[in-house]
């Protein structure tokens, strides 16, 4: 055996940091029963799970050969929502993390432990340097924590806790857990009292502590086209009719755009088909015929609508046209910014009489758009019926989503409509429906249309109390506008009298996109 061998045989440790797995659990566990033994031990396997899986780079352990011996735990927040009035309890959801904000500005100290055998080591340290290093890397403010005062029991008698924190910065007292944290560079911003009520060692006191990073870059506020707190939307309740050709159809379509740009509309929303009436040009009454010679008018349309995009200063969500790609038969929604961009959105779920009488397919893609008025997403009538897409919509952070549809029947606009309601609620974001109405005598299999156009809220004292933003006559051609406050979203989602998103038991469950 060479004398390299015999080192590496003999060396006492191991060390490597590295993010805590599902399946460290049974270290954690050991680790907080050892430590905890006497206020309650450890978390359950549910809090762990909720805690990798929601945000599993603020998860830090440091292991001696494969044995996790230390561990720190993170969330980030949105600081502001909670302030310095906060229980462990309130800012951590519980220790479930449901308070995780990917877009907070502080990194908050969950948990630290160190196995007791390997005090000394400078593990603690290691921990907040990684801790530090991580707040850096994300560009956030500080770092803040509640931290226990666990001798202060034996002086409780003598010294208030403000007494207390002095003596322990003077090093006249020493605190296991706040020396500490002193000398890695922590300021103690204040006392916080029933913090953590059931440590007695601490007599229920905590302090709140703050590590600032210096090389945090704020961004720089803009006086103009800076993201609004508002939006106003503007709906068209499209009203079938004949046209001669697709001139005609673009001037009713500007007509509703030059309409809502005079009231300073954000966004234009147009119903699903809402060119539907071209198809009533086709040579043949066939209606897949039909279909696919609507498709031939698509890019005619779309540059026509990007164009009055920019030329009134709106973005226009065009509904939906067909589109024929590789030799396959498409819905797409057309997103036209009012900065000349485009944007699209296929319908993922063609209905049985779509994909039986019009070979129509579904696409394979879905995400959520930025415009200057905040991060929307677009579910195309059928498609709002599965849940599951507007959960991905909301985990990307969607605050508008809206759903041009075209039905025939009433009790095919209220699937629509009731589906639109929940998505609503269950999302927390606001939800805005357009249809059309009127006849197509001309067209087979579409001849009959039944609409009602409305925007939704979710359900809380902030809102509408039906959660009906407003909505517009049945079945009559007219436009709704609406302003919503997407500030109140924010405020709902951590303020609210039930709180879907925080609420929510990630440890159980989640919706994930398998798609491209």
């Amino acid at each position: 055996m060479s004398q390299d061998q015999t080192q590496i045989e003999e060396t006492e440790h191991h060390l490597d940091l590295r993010n805590l797995r599902l399946d460290d659990y049974n270290d954690v566990k050991d680790l907080m029963d050892k430590v905890y033994a006497n206020v309650g031990g450890a978390w359950p396997y549910s809090n762990y799970k909720a805690q990798v899986t929601t945000f599993s780079d603020g998860q830090i352990c440091i292991e001696d050969k494969g044995k996790v011996v230390a561990f720190a735990i993170s969330v980030i927040v949105d600081y502001d929502q909670f302030g310095d009035k906060h229980s462990y309890d309130e800012i951590t959801g519980d220790a479930y993390l449901t308070t995780h904000d990917p877009n907070g500005d502080v990194l908050y100290g969950v948990e630290v432990i160190v196995c007791p055998e390997y005090r000394g080591l400078r593990l603690g340290r290691r921990l907040y340097e990684a801790r530090k290093e991580l707040c850096r890397n994300l560009n956030l403010k500080s770092i803040m924590a509640g931290g226990r005062i666990p001798n202060y029991r034996n002086h409780a008698q003598e010294l208030t806790p403000y007494e207390y924190i002095e003596q322990v910065k003077l090093k006249d007292i020493y605190d296991p857990i706040l020396t500490f944290q002193l000398s890695n560079g922590f300021e103690v911003k204040q006392v916080m009292t029933a913090y953590l009520p059931e440590d007695e060692a601490s007599q229920g006191y905590a302090t709140l502590l703050q590590w600032h990073n210096i090389y945090y870059e704020p961004g720089t506020p803009s006086l103009i086209a800076s993201r609004k707190l508002s939006a106003r939307i503007g709906c068209i309740q499209w009203q079938m009719r004949y046209f001669n050709n697709v001139e005609e159809l673009l001037q009713q379509v500007e007509y509703f755009v030059d309409a809502l740009s005079d009231y300073s509309c954000d966004v234009a929303l147009f119903p699903e088909f809402f060119n539907a009436p071209l198809m009533g040009l086709c040579p043949t009454e066939s209606s897949i015929d039909a279909i696919w010679h609507l498709a031939t008018y698509t890019d005619e349309i779309l540059t026509s609508v990007s164009h009055l995009a920019v030329s009134y200063n709106i973005t226009i969500i065009a509904g939906s046209m067909p589109v024929v790609e590789d030799d396959l038969l498409y819905n797409v929604s057309y997103i036209c910014k009012r900065d000349g961009t485009i944007e699209s959105q296929y319908k993922l779920h063609p209905t049985p009489h779509e994909k039986e009488d019009w070979i129509m397919k579904g696409g394979n893609s879905l995400k959520t758009f930025d415009t200057d008025f905040g991060k929307i997403g677009v579910l195309i009538c059928y498609d709002v019926e599965f849940p599951e897409l507007a959960r991905v919509l909301a985990d990307q952070e969607m605050q508008i989503l809206f759903v041009p549809f075209w039905t025939d029947t009433k009790n095919g606009y209220l699937r629509v409509r009731r589906c639109a309601q929940a998505r609503a609620i269950e999302n927390e974001c606001y939800v805005a429906i357009a249809g059309s109405v009127g006849n197509l005598p001309k067209v087979d299999n579409v001849d009959i249309q039944y609409g009602q156009t409305a925007v939704f809220s979710p359900s809380d004292f902030a809102f509408p109390h039906d959660a009906i933003v407003s909505e517009t006559t049945p079945n009559t051609e007219m436009t709704l506008i609406v302003d919503l406050d997407l500030d109140k979203l924010t405020k709902l989602q951590n303020e609210g009298s039930v709180r879907n998103y925080l609420d929510r038991r990630r440890d159980l469950y989640r919706v994930e996109w398998m798609g491209d």
